[in-house]
């Protein structure tokens, strides 16, 4: 989804996680990853022209189902619509090589609103514009296709990664529902140690992981602290 708001308003991100909230009684999430998309003065954007994908575990809908989970979501939205936006909605099982590409694209050049509704239109995917311009179906299609590619933007939400706080060892951190903690400058695989949970934990989406990546804090090399990955 991608909600685009206004400055004073909610981001995606917050929108997001509400939803995933709402659905995890009957779909639950494993996840809900932001993604950063081209940031050029020609984009209409608010602050950073992210978007974010939720991830359901959910086992194979007939399209009829689909179609009721996307009613439901754009409602969820709906209901939180922030004057001056333009949100989007994309509710798909498979991603296509077009897909992908677009979204690839979509994170270093100008894309169109007629490209993105052509390409789902293609996928048989849903994408839906829920008011003003509509070029929220942009971010919210490629949002999908990253998450589903697994290898770009970061959780906003995995696990109990938002109830993390103060001095945890790695196992703790673990057991939080995070996949692997890396060094970021040597990508070495990390067992042990303390980390400083206190600032939010961002873990990236990296091999269709959540995977957090922690550095020394400059003058300690006592504990890690969290890393956000774009």
């Amino acid at each position: 989804m991608d909600d685009t708001d206004n400055l004073e308003s909610r981001g995606t991100g917050r929108l997001a996680r509400a939803v995933a909230k709402a659905l995890d009684s009957r779909f639950p999430v494993r996840g809900v990853s932001r993604h950063q998309l081209l940031v050029d003065p020609r984009v209409p954007y608010t602050s950073h022209n992210s978007s974010a994908a939720l991830h359901l575990d959910a086992p194979a809908l007939r399209d009829g189902d689909l179609i009721a989970l996307a009613d439901e979501v754009g409602a969820l939205m709906l209901a939180d619509f922030q004057a001056g936006s333009d949100p989007g909605l994309c509710v798909t099982q498979r991603v296509t090589p077009a897909m992908t590409e677009f979204a690839l694209r979509a994170k270093r050049d100008l894309v169109t609103q007629a490209e993105a509704r052509a390409i789902a239109a293609d996928a048989g995917c849903i994408l839906r514009g829920l008011g003003g311009t509509q070029d929220g179906v942009i971010g919210a299609l490629a949002a999908v296709a990253l998450a589903a590619g697994g290898e770009d933007g970061r959780f906003l939400l995995v696990g109990r990664s938002r109830e993390a706080a103060g001095l945890m060892d790695v196992p703790a951190i673990l057991a939080c529902g995070i996949a692997e903690v890396r060094r970021l400058d040597t990508g070495e695989r990390l067992e042990a140690g303390v980390i400083d949970a206190n600032a939010k934990l961002r873990p990236a989406l990296r091999g269709g992981r959540a995977v957090l990546y922690v550095a020394h804090p400059e003058g300690d090399e006592t504990r890690w602290v969290s890393v956000k990955l774009d």
